[in-house]
């Protein structure tokens, strides 16, 4: 997905402070289409919190976007209904609000559209301005839902969740991560897919929880599993929208562990009749499964 010359709106303040953030008010349910409601949020504001800059990020990725509640009019005044997935590439300026999104496309429920077609071309024009570049979007109708099969990690992903640890961080700490120390792991080289049904951080704005699971990718030093256990947990407490959680986890894995190549995707569970599921890869890793766990 390549850049556009879409202008984001600009966002000056943090978002907690801002008077115009829907998120955490009582909202009026849209009655006219209106992409203005859509609201971005500078990606740099959580960037900076960890060292980032948009110029040189370490990683490549999206966020993956799925709508469960997209419904319009056809041309006849008939509802329609379809599953909305959306890709939009790390690279963009800006993050779009959840609560924004649901009461956009609860804006698209009168209006009449002809067809699938110009339906996603909207989309794909809204939301490519409010991210400020350009998005992809598939409309799946009924007959295609099939596609979305719920799915589970096989025996090619490693589960972390049933170690029988002692866990005291709630709050990040990257001083959590370790390689394993054990004779013959040192300077050995390993392909790993492990992940965690425990991660949890809360929103940044109302404090309500955001549950997901985290799915790790790497090649290096074998990773200490206790280790990486206890600092996914440590999100537990953490105040974070999902994409920043994910890109902090990025951040403080390669930092601390220096794997050769690193992929790390979160399937967060749907608030709002939206999941988002944030990927961040070193660049050369594969794109991950984006079959939907049955939580979601």
């Amino acid at each position: 997905m390549n850049s556009s010359t879409h202008t984001a709106p600009q966002t000056t303040s943090l978002p907690t402070h801002d008077a115009a953030l829907p998120l955490g008010k009582e909202s009026n349910y849209p009655q006219r289409y209106d992409p203005a409601l859509l609201y971005p949020i500078a990606r740099a504001l959580g960037r900076q919190a960890i060292g980032l800059t948009d110029q040189a990020l370490p990683f490549i990725g999206w966020d993956l976007w799925r709508g469960y509640e997209l419904s319009w009019l056809n041309a006849k005044g008939l509802p329609r209904t379809a599953l909305l997935k959306v890709w939009v590439p790390a690279t963009s300026g800006h993050i779009i609000e959840s609560k924004s999104f649901k009461l956009y496309l609860n804006s698209l429920n009168h209006d009449r559209i002809e067809n699938v077609e110009q339906l996603t071309s909207r989309l794909e024009d809204d939301l490519s301005q409010a991210a400020g570049c350009t998005v992809k979007v598939q409309v799946l109708l009924p007959n295609d839902f099939t596609q979305e099969p719920i799915d589970e990690p096989g025996d090619a992903e490693h589960c972390l969740d049933d170690q029988d640890i002692d866990i005291t961080d709630y709050e990040p700490n990257a001083q959590l991560l370790k390689l394993v120390q054990t004779k013959g792991s040192v300077g050995t080289s390993v392909h790993e897919r492990v992940f965690s049904r425990l991660l949890k951080s809360n929103c940044p704005v109302t404090g309500q929880p955001d549950w997901g699971s985290i799915h790790l990718e790497y090649r290096g030093q074998p990773i200490d599993h206790a280790a990486l256990l206890r600092y996914i947990v440590s999100f537990r407490q953490h105040q974070g929208f999902h994409e920043q959680c994910v890109e902090q986890m990025f951040c403080d894995i390669m930092r601390h562990c220096q794997p050769e190549a690193l992929s790390i995707y979160a399937r967060y569970t749907r608030r709002g009749g939206i999941d988002i599921n944030p990927w961040r890869a070193t660049p050369g890793m594969p794109e991950p499964d984006l079959l939907r766990s049955t939580q979601q």
